[in-house]
């Protein structure tokens, strides 16, 4: 007769012997850069002024503090982040529950929807900066056909239009990945509910309000934890469509970080900054990963 505990004991130490290997790895791609971020922090090292780091201990966070640069790029990354997050995942919805429906050429179009997603964001910057130029882009020259405006709009030039601006290419580029995750959440849900529900009177808008929203709200929230994630960090798309401009305006932390670093080569206090957006971002999803265990342990789902 096998003993149970002794046979769990040997899968899990089987377990543990193959999954250490991953970990490590982890460990090494991961944790050493921010290990190493942190205690170049503690130093001011500044190789356009002095090329010896001198510990400083905490200085480099106290000057954050005051950093009004670094506070207003702060502000922008939220905008940045909240605006595009939402407005990618009413997008996506919608686009999934369209994408579940049959209709002819449904495979074709599901393929297709994936493309801008797919394309390198660099490039996706690259192409969206001409389509707002204020001189040659199609949009100027579209409302200029319809008679909307009079003159070209400097749509990259302006604060507010170039915040706008590149909250619209990141919403094209990425709601393909929300709908897809989402369209995956829907088709786990058995029609059977939808038809017995239907049975008892229920509308369309109920069915979606009492049966899908439900048992979609763990996709959802993996899919803005993600998205949360990659557009905090944002950097290749702003860099290329804006550089941060104009005045800063759409300057976001990656952004600070990366001017902090490699134009003024004060890398202690560009460690510094990444550290607490290290941490920052660290804090939102783990209350993004309760929310989500939480709502799998109201819903039941896995």
């Amino acid at each position: 007769m096998f003993n149970t505990k002794t046979i769990r004991g040997r899968e899990q130490r089987t377990a543990w012997i193959l999954t250490i290997p991953a970990l490590l790895m982890l460990l090494f791609v991961f944790g050493y850069p921010i290990i190493r971020a942190f205690w170049l922090s503690l130093f001011t090292q500044n190789l356009g002024t002095r090329l010896q780091p001198v510990f400083s201990g905490f200085d480099n966070y106290s000057r954050m503090a005051g950093d009004g640069r670094f506070w207003q790029s702060f502000w922008v990354t939220i905008i940045f982040t909240v605006s595009s997050v939402l407005l990618e995942l009413l997008l996506g919805l919608a686009i999934a529950l369209i994408l579940n429906q049959k209709f002819f050429g449904r495979g074709l179009v599901r393929t297709s929807a994936i493309i801008p997603w797919a394309l390198p964001t660099a490039l996706i910057g690259l192409a969206w900066a001409w389509i707002f130029n204020d001189q040659f882009g199609i949009v100027n020259d579209i409302l200029l056909r319809l008679g909307i405006i009079n003159t070209g709009i400097n749509w990259l030039g302006d604060p507010t239009l170039a915040m706008f601006a590149v909250i619209f290419a990141d919403v094209w580029k990425t709601t393909p990945f929300i709908s897809i995750l989402l369209l995956a959440g829907l088709q786990s849900i058995s029609p059977d509910l939808y038809e017995a529900h239907s049975i008892d009177g229920a509308t369309p808008w109920q069915n979606f309000r009492q049966i899908t929203l439900p048992l979609l709200l763990p996709q959802i929230l993996i899919a803005m934890l993600f998205r949360f994630a990659q557009a905090f960090g944002v950097f290749d798309l702003i860099q290329v469509m804006t550089g941060g401009g104009p005045g800063g305006a759409t300057e976001v932390v990656s952004l600070y970080i990366y001017s902090t670093v490699m134009r003024y080569l004060d890398f202690g206090y560009g460690s510094a900054l990444v550290v607490v957006t290290f941490l920052l971002l660290v804090l939102a999803v783990a209350i993004a990963s309760l929310l989500l265990n939480k709502t799998r342990a109201r819903t039941g789902t896995t």
